[in-house]
């Protein structure tokens, strides 16, 4: 039976063993909700890198540059980490390396922890990806990126929602106070998800830099089908 953990920020994860255990990355404004966007919009991979400098020996090798600090794009990259400059046919047949304040570098902790997936959490593909989580039958690991190490609302109610539907659909075993915290916190916020993160640090700083689309954006349920996982350490669709 499939058994549901949280983890709350960055600076938990090692009370966590996460040995072929599904792990799920979330950083819902924006990291993981980009990484969906772009596979959704035909993106070959995207790669996860902890620095700018990184990010930037990979444009040599013909990726495309996105990075982000403190919610604002850095000067120099071809991308922010905004879903919407995915779009269009940006990024179709394209590989991208992403660095990000929070989300990438929980992707690459993880990346050699002995998951048996690493995938790309979002309210995006909800649906979608508790149903691949449900058939795959393991224990699941909900990380939330949070802010800076520090716990944050958004990945929390993501973690929530997502724990809560497998638990709706199977009755899975939940013995995990965070796990248990996180579906009661979404079934308050659930009615009116938008209005609940107003007032969130995250939200008030993303929305001081004029990114209320993105916000708006990035808590639409279930509007994507693909599933984002790491493959030969890069996010693809699996």
């Amino acid at each position: 039976m499939i058994s549901i953990e949280v983890v709350l920020s960055p600076v938990l994860l090692h009370l966590t063993d996460v040995t072929d255990s599904n792990v799920v990355v979330i950083d819902i404004l924006r990291a993981t909700s980009t990484i969906c966007t772009a596979i959704h919009e035909g993106a070959e991979s995207v790669i996860a890198v902890k620095t700018p400098e990184e990010a930037l020996e990979l444009k040599l090798k013909g990726y495309i540059t996105a990075a982000e600090r403190d919610g604002a794009k850095l000067e120099g990259f071809d991308m922010g980490n905004s879903p919407f400059e995915c779009m269009n046919g940006a990024v179709k047949g394209k590989r991208i390396a992403l660095t990000t304040t929070n989300g990438t570098k929980c992707i690459e902790a993880v990346s050699h922890a002995g998951a048996r997936n690493v995938l790309s959490g979002s309210f995006l593909n909800l649906e979608s990806l508790s149903d691949w989580l449900i058939n795959d039958n393991q224990r699941v690991v909900l990380f939330c990126a949070g802010w800076k190490d520090s716990f944050n609302l958004e990945d929390t109610l993501f973690a929530g929602a997502l724990g809560g539907l497998i638990h709706q659909k199977t009755g899975c075993l939940i013995d995990c106070d965070a796990a248990l915290m996180s579906i009661d916190l979404y079934e308050c916020a659930r009615v009116d998800l938008a209005s609940y993160l107003k007032k969130s640090s995250h939200y008030k700083r993303l929305s001081h830099l004029h990114h209320e689309e993105d916000l708006k954006y990035c808590l639409q349920h279930s509007v994507i089908h693909e599933i984002t996982g790491l493959r030969d350490g890069e996010m693809k669709k699996i």
